[in-house]
């Protein structure tokens, strides 16, 4: 019982101690991020990937989502980023569907924060296939061909592949980042060691851990020893 006792012990120290040393610019394993004990193989060469795994009708998606693709525009050439929405449940199933058709469409930048938008302003509930549907015609997306991709073969691929790649990164709440197929860390993971703070304030400290992360993948890509 004693063993047990100081093993317990130890263990809370050395949390402690990882806490206390863990800063957003300094982010720690287990603290400020987590670690894939099965690393994930990416799509990119030459580049550090980074996913955004999301849910379109998620608040805290939508909130975190200007400053996200502020910062995916500073990265710039340094990063390969894409976008996987989500599927908790079957009423996720047709966001996705309307993610790859308008993607394959060459339509998604144009309407990916109308959609927000639309779910978190204007109140409408985008979880349908006929709410999909009468929401992206409203756009000026052409219906027919809208449909032809959204029931096609090739976007069901890609529903599927993204469902592969939420438990691959074992996903338990979005939104939440991977970067190069390893790292994973999030508003909520961030904030569990910073206690309550406004929303604005866990994103920057997020989008700080992500900083750290991507220097620290693209050394682990050139073969240089990251920096501590």
């Amino acid at each position: 019982m004693r063993l047990f006792q100081h093993l317990l012990a130890a263990v809370s120290l050395t949390l402690i101690a990882a806490s206390a040393s863990a800063t957003p610019a300094n982010p720690q394993n287990g603290v400020d991020y987590r670690t894939l004990a099965t690393p994930q193989q990416t799509d990119s060469t030459g580049k550090v990937e980074v996913i955004e795994f999301f849910w379109y009708a998620c608040p805290h998606c939508y909130a975190f989502d200007p400053a996200l693709s502020d910062w995916v525009k500073k990265q710039g050439d340094r990063i390969a980023f894409k976008r996987v929405p989500v599927n908790f449940r079957e009423s996720f199933i047709p966001q996705q569907k309307m993610f790859y058709a308008l993607e394959a469409m060459g339509k998604l930048d144009e309407l990916h924060k109308k959609i927000f938008n639309a779910i978190h302003v204007e109140r409408k509930s985008l979880d349908t296939d006929a709410a999909v549907t009468d929401f992206v015609t409203s756009q000026g997306v052409d219906k027919q061909k809208f449909l032809e991709l959204y029931n096609s073969f090739g976007v069901q691929s890609k529903v599927r592949r993204a469902t592969q790649l939420q438990s691959a990164y074992e996903v338990d709440g979005v939104p939440l980042i991977a970067i190069n197929g390893r790292y994973l860390t999030s508003p909520s993971i961030v904030g569990a060691s910073m206690g309550r703070q406004p929303e604005p304030v866990l994103q920057s400290a997020t989008l700080q851990v992500m900083d750290a992360l991507v220097a620290r993948a693209a050394a682990e890509r050139s073969g240089a020893k990251p920096a501590k």
